[in-house]
């Protein structure tokens, strides 16, 4: 039967979680959102792809705020406890550890498990759906995508592109581009109008120039040539959309179990410790909270964002390490848990008087 206490600390922490968790979240989204409209302005992202990046992002973005949430929302649940003097008087009835780690293991579990998705598939998936989502972008880019009055990058082969206004239709007036060709020549081109044609073959595009002056040749040389034309169409390939090699960050756990590199070793010992760091957050939390009757709610969250900061920067260290193969993979990341959890469980302990039972 669950008791009327356990489920206050319950909804006490988990209503915490929920909006630490959300602002975080909101927070971290309104910079993403941001920028991926500067994206949409240059053109490397699709107008209908704006949501897309935004939620997958935010899958990336809560494989770490997860695990900071329930640090935060538990140390800010237990310590209104302790400030309101609740905490000290279920103390007093007899409430030790176990009273408050029942009800937060009903919320750790589940995040624990959601957490672990995250970080072995649902990151590196969404990672590499973004990657496909900006490939294709730059696929379909057209003129539409050239800003006007700018020189612009435009194709695989890195023409330089000038239109003095680009039409609602999709058309740019004025137009002014150069590219270099394989033997190292120079084509220049210029143009009343230019617009984008499809071709037969599905993986070349045409920008066609309407009345305008091409000029050939190579800098240095007088071997120049100047051809006027009422009409020229000049093809260029698409990008590939093929997933190019997959970084670690991006490949499959199943992969990196597989290979014997040292990156794709840290790689996939990350992807553990991020929901194995979820639980020791959690047990950090209790003897972190503890604070007097009366004392301020935050008081102790500076702790333990201080505590937070060096246990992530040891485990990107101990990555680091492992990647550069200055430690052994057995030792790897696991010796940060073990340490942290250490700590945890000796604050845990002279909090509660054991260790004094234990040298008597």
């Amino acid at each position: 039967m669950i008791r009327i206490l356990d489920r206050y600390i319950f909804r006490e922490i988990a209503t915490s979680w929920v909006g630490v968790t959300a602002v975080l979240l909101l927070i971290l989204l309104t910079n993403q959102f941001a920028r991926v409209l500067g994206d949409v302005a240059k053109g490397k992202l699709p107008k209908n792809a704006v949501f897309d990046v935004i939620g997958l992002s935010a899958v990336q973005y809560l494989t770490i705020l997860v695990p900071i949430g329930l640090f935060l929302a538990t140390m800010l649940a237990l310590g209104r406890l302790y400030r309101d003097s609740e905490m000290p008087a279920m103390m007093a009835c007899r409430v030790g550890p176990s009273g408050i780690y029942r009800p937060l293991t009903w919320l750790t579990v589940p995040l624990v498990l959601v957490v672990a998705w995250l970080s072995i598939q649902g990151g590196p998936w969404a990672l590499t759906a973004v990657e496909r989502i900006g490939a294709e972008a730059r696929r379909e880019a057209d003129l539409a995508s050239i800003e006007p009055g700018r020189f612009t990058m435009f194709g695989p082969d890195r023409a330089v592109v000038y239109g003095n206004n680009v039409t609602a239709e999709g058309n740019m007036e004025n137009v002014f581009m150069q590219r270099r060709a394989a033997d190292g020549s120079i084509e220049v081109v210029i143009a009343e109008l230019g617009e984008m044609v499809e071709s037969d073959d599905v993986n070349v595009r045409l920008l066609v120039l309407h009345n305008g002056r091409r000029y050939e040749g190579i800098p240095g040389t007088s071997e120049f040539r100047v051809i006027e034309f009422a009409e020229h169409g000049v093809p260029y390939r698409l990008p590939s959309v093929e997933t190019p090699k997959l970084k670690p960050r991006a490949m499959s756990f199943s992969a990196l179990l597989r290979s014997d590199d040292p990156e794709h070793i840290a790689e996939w010992q990350w992807r553990l410790s991020v929901p194995l760091s979820t639980l020791i957050l959690a047990i950090l939390a209790v003897p972190l909270s503890r604070s007097r009757p009366r004392a301020g709610r935050y008081g102790r969250i500076t702790v333990g964002l201080l505590f937070f900061i060096i246990y992530l920067n040891m485990m990107s260290a101990a990555k680091a390490w492992v990647e550069q193969s200055t430690i052994s993979p057995l030792i790897g990341i696991w010796w940060v848990h073990i340490v942290v959890l250490s700590f945890a469980l000796g604050l845990l302990a002279i909090q509660n008087g054991m260790h004094k039972r234990i040298f008597r």
